[in-house]
């Protein structure tokens, strides 16, 4: 379940969430004898979950299989804005460092509490809210210097 809601942070998808959960654990199933033990084991399969993940999105991305932006039935004047503003913040948080972008992602798109985000990094709860907070601080000062 933990792979599973850190690959639901990343696609917000049920099914890809399912798809590359599964592929995470047939990987590991085949290929367990390249696991070093260097770090923790809920640690490497999210790292082999992240990268499956990013193979789906840059093969999707490849193929031109991105999904529609269709809006509902508010206005499309509104609906371009709010995905502007949405696209200028993904932009500034994708320039952010590691591990501020991460944290932050995990906290807003994934819903995880600071607790797994700090088991995630190996380090502690205080860690990751602290971490949190000063990616939180990053992203508004650049938001706010565009």
């Amino acid at each position: 379940m933990q792979v599973y809601s850190y690959v639901m942070t990343l696609g917000k998808d049920r099914q890809l969430a399912e798809e590359i959960t599964q592929k995470t654990f047939f990987k590991v199933m085949t290929t367990a004898h390249g696991y070093r033990g260097a770090a923790a084991t809920l640690t490497w399969l999210c790292a082999i979950a992240k990268n499956l993940y990013l193979d789906f999105c840059r093969k999707r991305r490849r193929d031109g299989d991105l999904p529609e932006q269709v809006a509902a039935d508010g206005d499309m004047a509104e609906a371009l804005a709010d995905e502007e503003l949405s696209f200028r913040i993904h932009q500034v948080l994708h320039q952010l460092e590691e591990p501020y972008k991460e944290v932050f992602g995990l906290w807003v798109f994934g819903e995880l509490p600071f607790k797994k985000i700090g088991a995630l990094f190996e380090k502690s709860e205080n860690w990751a809210r602290v971490t949190y907070h000063r990616a939180r601080l990053k992203l508004r000062e650049r938001m706010e210097s565009e």
